[in-house]
């Protein structure tokens, strides 16, 4: 187990380092409509509600996992997601929901930068909704300035908030949406400049659903699939799993799981033990892991610039680390 107490420093990219041409192509994605901050959201004391309506950060143009509709999904596949606020005791911010047609969003790498590695995020949210910005955009643009390119995965909610009901689960629908994603990338490796066998998936909390999930039940693909994409590999070469969500019961990891990357903090009661109790069993199937714990940070850090003093504020680059000695930022 490795704990270094490095600090880091987060560079979000402003609006004017996303070109015209990616903005304008992601105007083209329906934008979310905003609804009212719902109760369950808010936290006694919490900081204020910013008097303007909630928005996405900037950001290039989202990709459908499915051109046609995900599977089950394909008659909801145009209503337009949902945006609104979460307060929480100490922090505000933006959240997506109402997700029929999952999407990944990728923030690419200067040329010159590029690496070849390439990671899938999936935000969490208690599958109600997608923390967007701190647990996706925020991260993919800090991880693309070192050359790693990032795909923000929006999957499929088996809690959503928007109140129109859904018949996802948490083990079925993200799960899948996990691994196309993967197999996605993967088919679009040449023109994205990704290495296609160095492509990995890291979800934070509930988006350990289609990180986990993706890491344990991949397959090698469909060699006669219609579909091109159904015909590629949806294991990921790598996984990373922050604060995530950890099923209960029995879980099989197989021999060849791809190799991992924890982090959690010690006072996360919820989420530290599962996690660690997952590493054992890893350990036990001789699946390479790094494991972070650090002393203190809670539920929900991300890739918070506000608590500089605390060292797992430094996590990110310890998995640019771990991403160099296990070999994938080799061109």
């Amino acid at each position: 187990m490795k704990l270094r107490n490095t600090s880091c420093l987060f560079l979000i990219l402003p609006l004017s380092l996303l070109t015209a041409v990616q903005l304008s192509a992601a105007a083209n994605w329906p934008a979310p409509k905003v609804v009212p901050l719902m109760p369950a959201n808010t936290a006694p004391n919490g900081p204020a509600i910013p008097s303007t309506p909630p928005v996405e950060s900037a950001h290039p143009a989202p990709v459908a996992l499915w051109p046609n509709g995900a599977p089950g999904s394909e008659a909801r596949k145009d209503e337009p997601e949902q945006i609104s606020y979460r307060q929480e005791p100490d922090i505000v911010f933006p959240i997506i929901f109402n997700i029929h047609n999952p999407s990944i969003t990728p923030f690419l790498p200067a040329k010159g930068k590029a690496t070849g590695a390439a990671v899938v995020i999936a935000p969490g949210g208690g599958h109600m909704f997608v923390t967007i910005d701190r647990e996706g955009y925020d991260l993919a643009k800090w991880l693309a300035d070192r050359g790693i390119a990032a795909f923000v995965l929006k999957y499929r909610l088996a809690r959503d908030q928007s109140g129109e009901g859904t018949a996802y689960k948490t083990t079925v629908e993200p799960v899948a949406d996990g691994l196309r994603a993967i197999r996605l990338v993967r088919s679009r490796a040449a023109e994205w400049g990704v290495n296609p066998n160095h492509i990995g998936i890291l979800g934070f909390s509930a988006g350990g659903a289609p990180a986990l999930g993706s890491a344990l039940h991949f397959d090698e693909g469909k060699a006669d699939a219609a579909d091109p994409v159904e015909r590629l590999s949806s294991r990921p070469d790598f996984q990373a799993l922050v604060y995530a969500e950890v099923p209960r019961g029995e879980i099989e990891v197989p021999k060849n799981t791809p190799p991992a990357f924890f982090v959690v903090a010690f006072d996360d009661s919820p989420k530290a033990a599962p996690l660690a109790n997952l590493f054992l069993k890893y350990k036990a199937a001789n699946v390479a892991t790094e494991v972070h714990i650090y002393n203190s940070g809670g539920h929900g850090f991300g890739v918070r610039t506000d608590r500089p003093q605390l060292s797992i504020s430094s996590w990110p680059s310890r998995l640019v680390d771990w991403l160099g000695e296990t070999g994938m930022l080799k061109k």
